[in-house]
């Protein structure tokens, strides 16, 4: 009996889509794309229009063109807002960081109940922001300040601090408490980060004759800068839009003296109803975390000298 020859399979351009990996991978991604466009890139948009109208809540409002931003160039509050918020952002991200990273180059040496240890640090961060602030405002009292009182019993003051009650003292004090909420995160990230370097590369810098401080220079903050560079970026975000502390805390008093940009956004927009003059400080606020973005993005970029090539 003669055999039947085998037809070739020929695809159909279905079969081939199917197969194709980039077809595959953007189909996937189509129901994220589809919750960042509604809920993030939507009220983005939203909020950025809202900025250029004369909006008031119940009331859509009309373009006013540049209206909102002109009389804010001429508010003094806006301006006290936005001194607030980069003193706040910027003292309180170095502070995170500089002891964020003593901590992580602590628990990255042997020691007994490292586990533990790790887990007691993460606790200011995974309580929620309301609480912490409640627990603050409890140690801050003008009359019943923990603070106050074991300041007094050591001597050191001979009368309780109104920490919440001056202009630079509450400045100050909600610094404190945002980098105490804030350690745990970059305290923990670059220890992940240190716990990738290889110890072959700080035993080759010793047998040079490096020092700890010239293999902490050389080696460790070389390697960590990729890292540096992302735990940085998420720390200025957070902390040039910190919302809930501030308002939990002080709603930006006393007398303004703590508003922070997004707190007066809110105040305006929603209390006061002032719904465009709000959003147009939000929208003042976009050029900044633009800024912090590509920050992470160049810092990224030294990936490639780690392996061996030359920056861009």
């Amino acid at each position: 009996m003669a055999s039947i020859p085998a037809i070739p399979y020929q695809s159909s351009w279905r079969s081939r889509l199917v197969e194709n990996k980039n077809f595959l991978g953007a189909v996937f991604m189509i129901p994220a794309a589809g919750i960042l466009l509604v809920f993030l890139a939507w009220p983005l948009l939203r909020g950025i229009w809202l900025g250029f109208t004369n909006a008031t809540l119940g009331r859509e409002g009309r373009f006013i063109g540049l209206g909102n931003f002109i009389s804010l160039a001429q508010d003094s509050v806006f301006w006290l807002s936005v001194f607030n918020t980069f003193f706040y952002t910027v003292i309180a991200s170095v502070a995170k960081f500089a002891l964020g990273l003593w901590l992580a180059l602590l628990l990255n040496h042997n020691m007994p109940f490292k586990a533990q240890i790790r887990a007691f640090i993460l606790l200011p961060y995974i309580v929620p922001t309301v609480l912490s602030a409640l627990a603050w405002l409890w140690m801050y009292d003008a009359q019943f300040s923990v603070i106050s009182w074991l300041l007094t019993q050591l001597g050191l003051i001979d009368r309780y601090i109104d920490f919440l009650g001056d202009a630079w003292n509450a400045r100050l004090s909600l610094i404190v408490a945002n980098v105490w909420r804030g350690i745990p995160f970059i305290a923990i990230t670059l220890l992940a980060g240190l716990q990738t370097i290889s110890p072959s590369l700080y035993e080759a810098a010793a047998l040079d004759g490096a020092t700890a401080s010239q293999r902490f220079w050389h080696v460790t903050m070389p390697l960590l800068m990729p890292i540096i560079a992302i735990v940085m970026t998420f720390s200025v975000l957070f902390t040039f839009t910190d919302f809930q502390l501030i308002y939990s805390m002080t709603k930006g008093g006393p007398v303004n003296a703590t508003h922070l940009m997004a707190t007066l956004s809110f105040q305006r927009a929603i209390p006061g109803g002032q719904m465009g003059e709000g959003a147009a400080i939000s929208t003042a606020m976009i050029p900044f975390l633009l800024a912090a973005v590509l920050f992470t993005y160049f810092g990224m970029h030294r990936r490639k000298w780690q392996q061996g090539a030359r920056d861009d």
